[in-house]
C-alpha cells in the first residue's frame, strides 16, 4: 500500500472487512540513531505482534530518513521520531509524538485503535472516558 502515488487513499474493502483489511493502519515513524526509537524496539516491538492490537494491526515502519513516506492526509507533518500515527482509509485518526515508556505507550495506543475501529465501523471494547478508572 506504500508505493501509491502522492495524494492517492489507501484502499478498503467494499465487504466485512477483516481486522488486517480494515483500512486501519499504524504507522512507526523512526530515524537511525533514535535512542527512544530503540526504546521501544526493546520495550514494545517483540512483544506487539503477540498483543491483541497487535495481532489486528501490524506496525508499518517509515525511516523518515530513507524510506518513502505512505499517502496518508496528516493533520501535521511528521518531524519527531518515534511519531505513531493512526489511520483510517488513509486519513490520520490520532498520533503520539515521542515514546512516552510502554506504561503509558499502551493505554495511548489501545485509546488510538478504539477510535479508529469505531470510525471504520467496527465496534471494539469502548475507551475509557478520560479520567475515568
Amino acid at each position: 500500500m506504500f508505493g501509491l502515488a502522492p495524494g492517492a487513499a489507501l484502499a478498503t474493502s467494499s465487504r466485512r472487512a477483516s481486522a488486517q483489511d480494515d483500512g486501519i493502519v499504524v504507522v512507526m515513524y523512526r530515524r537511525a540513531g533514535c535512542p527512544w526509537c530503540h526504546a521501544w524496539d526493546r520495550e514494545i516491538g517483540a512483544i506487539w505482534p503477540k498483543s491483541d492490537v497487535g495481532a489486528r494491526h501490524p506496525v508499518r515502519m517509515v525511516d523518515l530518513d530513507q524510506d518513502e513516506r505512505p499517502a496518508l492526509a496528516l493533520d501535521l507533518p511528521v518531524h519527531f521520531t518515534p511519531t505513531f500515527v493512526v489511520a483510517v482509509a488513509g486519513t490520520e485518526i490520532g498520533r503520539i509524538e515521542g515514546y512516552p515508556g510502554q506504561d503509558f505507550f499502551w493505554g495511548l495506543i489501545e485509546r488510538l485503535i478504539a477510535d479508529a475501529e469505531r470510525a471504520a465501523g467496527g465496534s471494539p471494547t469502548p475507551a475509557p472516558a478520560a479520567g475515568t478508572n
